[in-house]
């Protein structure tokens, strides 16, 4: 299980790194004029895919919910 979470950790930082990354490249690309168009619109779909990823390895933010009612008290 350890090899799990180590793994899962592992991609979590890669993907994050590229996001970063691309956060980057993106700023960078749009302070030149003129910029193509669609290359930063590719990029920002790119970077949008790495943070739907990065959601999906990350527990949801809130307050954790609770166990169901047995009936009993």
């Amino acid at each position: 299980m350890d090899l799990d979470v180590e793994a899962l950790k592992a991609k979590l930082a890669a993907l994050r790194t590229e996001h970063r990354d691309l956060d980057d490249v993106i700023a960078r690309l749009a302070e030149r004029a003129p910029f193509d168009q669609l290359q930063l619109q590719r990029l920002k779909k790119r970077k949008l895919m790495l943070k739907d990823q990065i959601s999906q390895i990350l527990p949801a933010p809130g307050p954790m919910p609770l166990p169901p009612h047995t009936g009993t008290r």
